[in-house]
């Protein structure tokens, strides 16, 4: 009886110790910590944030509704939803991108930007990334539907408008790529 029990118990306790390992490592939560550095490499010197900063003087023709030559005007097509950690795009999103590959169709001098956002979880490195994966997979899709990559701009917006601290349920509003026409 004793010989059986080591051997069980030989058995069963690798089973238990690998179950508590994960391959995954569970997002981490951006900090507003100002006394973090983060992933700085370096320290600067002084103080960067001296009052020296100017205001735009508008020549850049961006803001205001204004990308570079462009109006931005947004609603006019529906915004593209991601799931949690993933820039493919769904298959109950794809007839939202038809509809968009329509308008661009009938509307030959306008353009598109995507941009893609993301929802707090994740470092907001990593958010950057994710969001421009997502804009990109959205501009690949309407090149396959025949808009030509020239008309599609993209930008990264990550988790910079997300809400944070919301459930991964909650959050997946800020999942998305928004397609916002550019009108010259």
């Amino acid at each position: 009886m004793n010989n059986t029990v080591r051997i069980l118990l030989t058995l069963i306790l690798p089973i238990f110790a690998l179950s508590g390992c994960s391959s995954k490592q569970a997002p981490s939560q951006y900090s507003d910590d100002l006394g973090s550095l983060g992933d700085m490499d370096f320290i600067p010197d002084g103080n960067p944030f001296d009052g020296s900063l100017q205001a735009r003087d508008g020549g850049d023709n961006i803001g205001n509704d204004k990308y570079g030559d462009f109006t931005m005007v947004g609603g006019v097509l529906p915004s593209i939803y991601f799931g949690f950690d993933s820039s493919s795009v769904g298959a109950s999103e794809r007839s939202k991108l038809q509809q968009a590959a329509e308008y661009l169709e009938q509307n030959s001098e306008h353009h598109l930007l995507v941009e893609g956002h993301c929802d707090w979880h994740g470092t907001s490195e990593y958010n950057l990334v994710l969001g421009d994966r997502r804009a990109n997979s959205i501009g690949d899709y309407l090149d396959t539907l025949g808009i030509t990559p020239e008309r599609i701009e993209k930008l990264s917006k990550g988790s910079l408008e997300a809400t944070s601290g919301l459930s991964r349920e909650l959050s997946s509003q800020n999942r998305r790529a928004d397609l916002i026409v550019l009108k010259k």
